[in-house]
């Protein structure tokens, strides 16, 4: 059946949408649009309107939508009658992806380092990570982090601290125990800055080293060096740096989840190399795949004990990814590229903090880079013993449906939604930035307004 010019509407497609796709599904919720085209930063629905996109596949698309570069990689391979599955055979193409990636990592890992490609979602690589480790030392705890978002998986959402998606899933992946993570603005142990890192450290370290903590040896110890869905909140650099030093004191494998804030997103390539050090386990999707599924575990070779086919996933050989891959490590993994991710952060940064002292209902600023978040209070409610007023979802999703009717494109995330996020792609112009930023000020001044 052809359709007609008049079913051309967001309204059409939404409604189709509503009637066969899963309950679960949530972007089209906040975003009633259907998309038509997209360029760069850009994106441009079936009616024609025109939307600025600082959400880009939650951070996938590195170098924003079609790059050129990125596209004429995965033509090269559709028109040159070149392999695009190859389960887990090699081909050149894959060669150049892993040496590209092993090249990037630092020193003491480059030269000790093994790949397994997984099944397309970040998901499955946390999943591996997870049986990689428990084979290697044969132990079956593991331990996370409050706040942590790993995937949805059974493995992997059992070490996701939110609980909206945990609390109607039954049994689990068991032994996983939750510690603290550093959150300065909402401090778990009530102290704040330097005071709240330190005792988290002490917490961590003495727990770990407590012969009657109850926990025992963990298989390995995993976290996000910047939380994501959490609600962007950097590890600080002593905090992560403590867990590296205790976790190879006590030859605990340490897994860093850079699915997210990897790949350039927060000015390092790595964002744990902020702290100058080097984890046993490195998992990398999202912006890995230049656009298309890929996910990765990147380990120190002391852990490859497992055996042929002990892990597997029919799309591990996605060949387009692998291509497109090598074009955004490439460009991501330029110095100078890095300098303008860290140059264009600050503008958002200083933007941020500039709106934040016209307004009443932005509680903290956070992040690195090009990872940014905004967290919106209840500026009427009584602050707590830190000067930190409850987190206010309401706001935060007001301020997403204002700044979407104003052509913005941002999720939310954290406590209670409660954190604006930035996840623009990395090589955003100043322009598009700055356009952004207005739209935001211009919301966030309306909205701050109608709390008076």
């Amino acid at each position: 059946m052809v359709q007609k010019d008049t079913e051309i509407t967001n309204q059409y497609y939404i409604t189709r949408q509503d009637s066969t796709e899963s309950n679960a599904r949530s972007y089209p919720r906040k975003f009633p649009f259907a998309l038509a085209k997209a360029q760069g930063s850009w994106i441009e629905d079936v009616e024609g309107n025109k939307y600025l996109d600082f959400l880009c596949g939650a951070g996938t698309l590195a170098l924003g939508h079609n790059d050129p570069e990125v596209n004429q990689a995965m033509v090269d391979m559709l028109t040159g009658n070149l392999p695009l599955h190859t389960l887990d055979l090699t081909t050149p193409t894959k060669d150049k992806f892993v040496h590209t990636l092993l090249n990037l990592l630092p020193g003491e890992l480059k030269n000790n380092a093994k790949i397994q490609f997984c099944s397309p979602s970040g998901t499955d690589a946390v999943d591996a990570a997870l049986k990689l480790c428990k084979t290697a030392t044969g132990r079956s705890s593991i331990i996370a982090f409050g706040g942590a978002y790993h995937g949805m998986g059974h493995g992997a959402l059992a070490l996701t601290g939110n609980l909206n998606a945990k609390n109607k899933v039954n049994d689990l992946m068991p032994n996983v125990h939750f510690m603290p993570y550093p959150y300065s603005y909402r401090c778990p142990f009530g102290l704040g800055g330097d005071a709240g890192t330190d005792a988290a450290c002490a917490y961590f370290e003495r727990m770990l080293k407590d012969p009657e903590c109850g926990i025992t040896k963990p298989a390995a110890v995993i976290l996000e060096p910047i939380q994501g869905e959490g609600g962007v909140i950097p590890a600080p650099v002593k905090f992560l740096q403590t867990v590296r030093r205790v976790t190879k004191e006590l030859d605990i494998p340490m897994i860093v989840d850079e699915i997210q804030c990897g790949i350039g997103r927060s000015g390092k390539f790595f964002a744990f190399e902020y702290a100058d050090i080097v984890p046993d386990v490195i998992l990398s999707s999202k912006a890995i795949g230049g656009t298309q599924p890929m996910s990765v575990v990147i380990y120190n070779k002391k852990l490859d004990v497992w055996g042929p086919g002990a892990h597997a996933g029919t799309f591990r050989g996605n060949q387009l990814a692998m291509a497109a891959g090598t074009v955004v490590m490439n460009r991501v993994s330029d110095p100078a590229f890095l300098a303008e991710v860290v140059e264009k952060g600050e503008i958002f940064a200083k933007r941020m903090e500039e709106i934040k002292s016209k307004v009443s209902i932005i509680g903290d600023l956070r992040g690195k880079g090009l990872m940014r978040g905004i967290e919106f209070i209840n500026p009427k409610a009584e602050a707590d013993h830190l000067g930190a007023k409850p987190a206010s979802g309401e706001i935060a999703a007001l301020v997403q449906k204002r700044c979407f009717e104003n052509k913005l494109v941002m999720e939310k995330g954290g406590r209670n939604g409660a954190v604006m996020r930035c996840l623009c792609a990395l090589n955003v112009s100043k322009e598009d930035l700055n356009k952004a930023l207005d739209i935001i000020e211009k919301v966030i001044i309306e909205v701050d307004l109608e709390q008076k």
